[in-house]
């Protein structure tokens, strides 16, 4: 879920990469990086931490050029405490090249012990996305005559890349000297979009994971990257794209437009907000079917996500809309932070509640989804504390019963509520009295309303079908394992040396 930029303009990016960063700051808290080039030399700035707080005025004067990438980074792979896996990466032969990624890569393993036996290349880190950047080198490597780089040659390097990766990647790089490279994993999991902005001097380009980054920033939306599609803009703002593998899909990850992306952003041209209002209609015609019983006299939103679906919510139950929770926007998204303990506290520092809104009345609280359940338990007993009479919660997305292996922070089943409990046993886990999730085929119909080319999605925390057709129940376990054994050691990555980070 990290969030992605690169630029290619008529003047210094610097600060186009900056205000990129903080409209994709939703996408990933634990570290922020920029990388530009001026000429052949290759200039970065890197850190832990909020973008606003790793940049500073003498880091950005740090950072001349006309061509640069950018990266917020949200940990799925690695560690979340480590600064040498802030992104973007950099390697130095062939060429120089830096690279930010989004997503996770589920054959990593595989692909370090080729690295090491075969392509004789050392990974200093555990992220998946140094292995990434490895790979890409060698092949630019193996692809080019006399070291020389043409858009044909770039693209071979991308179609060799391809057919050694699996899982999920939206992937932005840059060669120093050549130019910005972008491209998509043969599914279309992650989003990635690329804009254009025509001046006296020439075109500019931009990629990014959302278009808010691209709209926002003064750019036009051109189009979505294709599955299995790279795009290469040289350094002289020329654009040069080619699909890079055969029998590419269109699958994007489904929980992006229930939670993840901005709700101004269009992915794969849906938009985000107008999907959330058809949860929410979706939702309603289910309570209207299924739930009569319930009485629900007052639908109150879980701000931000649950807002659109709880608008609609209402106006199909034909009760009343009322804002219940103030939302201090000084604390970040609860979902991505580590740690339950840290988790469960910020959810009451996040949200406060408005006792009249509640005191007496039966409340439908809504939410975007229900994943480990701390958010929903502590915010249902915020309602019972101010006064609730009864406390019903509804999702806009079905039970998160299986890992996600592509990008998303769900990698083991015993962290889902829902993985072993019916949806009796999660209302009472989270002490709901009533619990309402959407059904798979109504959240995937109301994507489809918005955009009904879109016929297939990654859907697999929701049904278990890993659509890379790579994950079985062993390589779920090891990741398990794996969880259990960082989680349980008291080494903190300290024995990694800190390559590339500016001071």
């Amino acid at each position: 879920m990290c969030g992605i930029l690169g630029v290619v303009a008529r003047s210094p990016v610097n600060q186009l990469l900056y205000d990129g960063l903080l409209l994709l700051q939703h996408r990933g808290q634990d570290a922020a990086g920029i990388v530009t080039a001026e000429r052949n030399r290759i200039h970065m700035h890197k850190a832990p931490g909020m973008v606003r707080d790793v940049f500073r005025t003498r880091n950005m004067r740090s950072l001349p050029g006309t061509m640069g990438i950018a990266h917020c980074r949200y940990p799925t792979a690695g560690s979340a405490f480590s600064s040498a896996e802030a992104q973007p990466f950099y390697v130095n032969s062939p060429f120089g090249i830096v690279l930010g990624h989004n997503g996770n890569l589920t054959n990593a393993e595989q692909l370090k012990d080729e690295m090491f036996r075969t392509d004789l290349r050392h990974i200093n880190t555990g992220s998946d996305s140094e292995v990434l950047v490895n790979v890409l080198a060698h092949e630019l490597e193996k692809a080019s005559v006399r070291l020389h780089l043409d858009p044909q040659t770039i693209f071979a390097a991308v179609a060799a890349t391809h057919r050694r990766l699996r899982g999920a990647y939206a992937v932005v790089a840059m060669i120093a000297g050549y130019g910005v490279l972008a491209f998509r994993d043969p599914f279309g999991i992650r989003p990635v979009v690329i804009g254009y902005n025509d001046t006296p001097h020439g075109t500019e380009y931009m990629v990014a994971s959302e278009s808010v980054a691209v709209d926002a920033n003064g750019f036009r939306v051109l189009r979505d990257i294709g599955p299995g599609e790279a795009v290469f803009i040289d350094q002289a703002g020329r654009l040069h794209t080619q699909q890079c593998t055969p029998h590419a899909s269109l699958n994007p990850c489904i929980f992006e437009y229930v939670y993840l992306a901005r709700p101004d952003s269009v992915i794969d041209g849906a938009s985000v907000y107008e999907s959330r209002l058809n949860m929410g209609e979706k939702l309603a015609q289910k309570i209207k079917r299924s739930y009569r019983h319930l009485d629900v006299e007052v639908v109150i939103p879980i701000p931000d996500s649950g807002r659109p679906s709880a608008l609609q919510l209402a106006a199909g139950l034909g009760v009343s809309y009322r804002e219940g929770f103030v939302k201090n926007r000084y604390i970040g998204r609860t979902f991505i932070m580590p740690g339950q303990a840290v988790r469960s506290r910020s959810v009451r520092q996040k949200l406060n509640p408005m006792a009249m809104e509640f005191e007496g009345k039966n409340v439908m609280l809504v939410d975007d989804s229900i994943v480990r359940g701390t958010t929903s338990r502590e915010i249902v007993q915020m309602a019972r504390d101010s006064g609730a009479r009864k406390v019903f919660f509804a999702s806009a997305a079905p039970p998160v019963r299986f890992p996600n292996v592509y990008g998303i922070d769900m990698p083991t089943r015993a962290e889902l509520i829902a993985a072993s409990r019916s949806e009796e046993e999660v209302a009472r886990e989270i002490g709901a009295d009533a619990l309402v999730y959407q059904d798979l085929e109504d959240l995937k119909d109301a994507v489809r309303q918005v955009n009904p080319r879109l016929s297939s999605f990654e859907t697999s925390c929701f049904d278990g079908v890993y659509i890379t057709g790579d994950i079985t129940s062993d390589y779920l376990r090891d990741i398990e394992v794996r969880r259990d054994a960082k989680r349980d050691s008291a080494e903190d990555d300290n024995a990694q040396l800190d390559l590339n980070l500016a001071a």
